[in-house]
């Protein structure tokens, strides 16, 4: 039975139940997800009881005959402003026909996660296979914050039916129907009691649209896309990890150094790493929103760099791979640009911290957008 708090907006229905009468039929059907740690299915104890796997098996049973096949695509630890450079590789590439999008508990609960996260919608309900669209709210236990507010602007603008764990399992825990330990360990992920229960709010929705007791709170024009309500600079992010027309310090600022030091977070791995004070890798770039992405190290001491804008000394920006929390290396994102000016720039990454025995500053992209 649907718990009805879940429905944080209805919105258009009509994709959904194009969806799963294709699944009634027996067609081959993408059922992809993009997030973060929860997403990717953290601390469940195998990855088949995440979430994501465990909705995708919800779905298998309900139409046995349809064949879906499941992209997995949470990263943990990252924001839908990675999330808009690499849904293309990482999704979009996949062809899905259904695509959950869970970003609210990694993006804040700013205007500047409504513009990242409208442009990952856009790019995905722009994409070729045209996918049906869910949004996904996860929650902080402990604070009982996300950027929720902000994300579902979005869907209200495309009509996109949005998923609410803070209105539903967290106002339980709230009122002390559900002991929060019983389904996280740590107030943010789930066991897998709490992946059961966020896959069957997912499931729950399927079932209701299916079976006719949801109406559309609103309709959208088949194929036609609404006009964005941010100024829309990150729909066509890309991450640059091999510019043209690049330049770096001899052999100290090289691409994909490896060594021993030099991290892999989450699988992603650097494209250029600084090993001592002087190193530099200097890119020309399109666009007015330019991002460093980087790594920030448990392990201390590490390199730290600056990032100087068109030769703007003055304004150069720390990028420090030192890194304070015990948890993990971080895959950071550090705004170099927002809403600056669009055309070409030039970006030069430069170590002024460090040398061969600290841990190298680890550049993995840039992610520039707003061409």
């Amino acid at each position: 039975m649907i718990n009805y708090d879940s429905i944080a907006y209805k919105g258009d229905t009509t994709p959904l139940i194009q969806f799963l009468n294709r699944a009634e039929q027996g067609e081959s059907l993408t059922v992809g997800f993009i997030g973060g740690s929860i997403t990717n299915g953290s601390l469940a104890t195998v990855h088949e009881n995440c979430y994501a796997a465990k909705t995708v098996e919800g779905l298998r049973k309900r139409y046995p005959d349809a064949d879906f096949k499941y992209i997995n695509a949470g990263i943990g630890g990252t924001t839908s402003h990675f999330g808009v450079a690499r849904c293309e590789d990482d999704l979009l590439r996949f062809g899905p026909d259904l695509v959950v999008a869970e970003f609210s508990v990694n993006d804040e609960n700013t205007p500047f996660y409504r513009e990242t996260f409208e442009g990952l919608i856009r790019r995905i309900l722009t994409a070729p296979s045209h996918p049906a669209v869910l949004i996904l709210h996860n929650v902080m236990y402990d604070k009982g914050t996300n950027a929720q507010d902000q994300h579902e602007l979005v869907g209200y603008n495309y009509g996109i039916p949005c998923i609410s764990v803070k209105t539903s399992i967290y106002r339980d825990v709230v009122c002390g129907l559900i002991p929060v330990r019983s389904i996280t360990p740590d107030d943010l992920h789930p066991n897998d009691k709490g992946h059961e229960m966020v896959s069957r709010l997912l499931l729950d929705f399927i079932d209701a649209v299916a079976n006719g007791e949801i109406d559309s709170a609103c309709e959208t024009e088949k194929g036609r896309i609404p006009g964005p309500i941010t100024e829309n600079c990150y729909e066509n992010a890309v991450r640059v990890t091999k510019p043209e027309n690049m330049k770096t310090s001899g052999e100290a600022f090289v691409p994909k150094v490896a060594s021993d030091t030099v991290s892999k977070p989450y699988g992603v791995e650097p494209a250029f790493a600084g090993i001592k004070k002087g190193d530099f890798a200097e890119f020309r770039v399109k666009g007015s929103e330019i991002a460093a992405q980087f790594v920030r190290f448990v392990k201390h001491p590490a390199c730290v760099a600056k990032a100087v804008i068109d030769g703007d000394e003055k304004n150069a920006i720390i990028l420090d791979g030192n890194f304070d929390e015990t948890w993990g290396d971080k895959l950071d994102i550090k705004i170099l640009t927002y809403h600056g000016v669009k055309g070409e720039h030039t970006v030069r990454i430069e170590v002024i911290e460090g040398d061969e025995t600290a841990v190298p500053f680890d550049l993995v992209s840039l992610i520039v957008a707003g061409e």
